[in-house]
């Protein structure tokens, strides 16, 4: 079996499923996962002081190694299927697999402005549920107008002092319901409408301001702040599978309740097919999910006689 991605979904799946006896191969990209960007994770179990994501990653990974999981350390290019077989390129080299879980992820879309790559981790996130708690008493801004922005608002309200949310129109997208929160929280959150923030800034280590331009007026002006929210939306990272997989109208991997996408045999799991949690703990549990399934439709072939 393949697993595809170097997430802590895939290295869930990898560590299941070898110790499994199924001699997993996992194709883990070149790009680093989206926990491998987060500095601190704090909420999640069995770590009371907190522990680094990049670290909690490679953990995940060095145990799924331990019982036998194979790592390939290159982009898979494409997937494709071949009779009973599914086939991932990678490299040059082509996969055969029975059965295959894919753990690609998602990626958070970004702004590309100066200073956006030197302080991402260091004060610029894309997850207020994950980070809120290391902006305790900070000033933050939080970039975007739908449901996303105001849940980052929201989860931001409980610690940070300041909240100002900048949004590149004149109202909000998101649900009346959502908006209807943040305008009753105006002693906290304050918004800047029609603008948009053209540079990060800081001191060298952390965010310390962003430079932010009305579009109206079209004049810049330089806005201090600790905390910069992208709340921007994801890519999940479909592309070569979206000739044979089913997507929703976003792009992520439709899946049941046991994680199967369209395809026998194939299953999904983590950021790439959830596009409402997005956390550590859940992208793990499916790929826990994921692997048991692959586990069962191995055994499922053996015993009708078709593996």
């Amino acid at each position: 079996m393949v697993v595809i991605g170097g997430g802590i979904a895939a290295h869930t799946a990898a560590l299941y499923t070898s110790r499994a006896s199924l001699n997993p191969i996992v194709i883990s990209g070149i790009e680093p996962d989206q926990l491998s960007l987060t500095t601190k994770v704090e909420n999640y179990p069995g770590f009371p002081e907190g522990i680094l994501g990049p670290e909690l990653v490679e953990n995940c990974k060095k145990q799924a190694i331990k019982f036998g999981a194979k790592y390939i350390e290159e982009n898979a290019e494409s997937f494709s299927k071949n009779n009973k077989l599914y086939e991932i390129k990678a490299n040059n080299q082509i996969f055969k697999a029975r059965t295959v879980i894919i753990a690609t992820g998602a990626s958070a879309r970004t702004l590309k402005i100066p200073g956006e790559d030197k302080y991402f981790g260091r004060g610029i996130s894309t997850c207020a549920v994950c980070d809120a708690a290391l902006f305790r008493n900070k000033e933050v801004i939080v970039i975007g107008g739908g449901d996303s922005a105001m849940e980052e608002s929201l989860a931001l309200h409980k610690f940070a002092n300041k909240i100002t949310i900048i949004h590149r129109r004149d109202k909000f997208r998101a649900s009346k319901i959502m908006q209807d929160r943040i305008f009753k929280l105006s002693d906290k959150i304050s918004i800047k409408w029609n603008s948009i923030v053209t540079e990060v800034l800081g001191d060298g280590k952390f965010v310390t301001s962003v430079k932010i331009k009305d579009i109206n007026a079209n004049n810049e002006s330089e806005m201090k702040c600790q905390g910069v929210f992208y709340a921007i939306g994801h890519n999940p990272n479909t592309k070569i599978f979206n000739n044979l997989i089913e997507l929703d109208e976003e792009g992520y991997i439709k899946t049941d309740k046991r994680v199967n996408t369209n395809l026998p045999g194939v299953f999904a799991a983590g950021d790439v097919q959830d596009r409402i949690y997005k956390q550590a703990i859940t992208s793990a549990g499916a790929g826990c999910k994921a692997a048991i399934e692959a586990e069962k439709y191995i055994e499922n072939l053996k015993a009708a006689g078709g593996y």
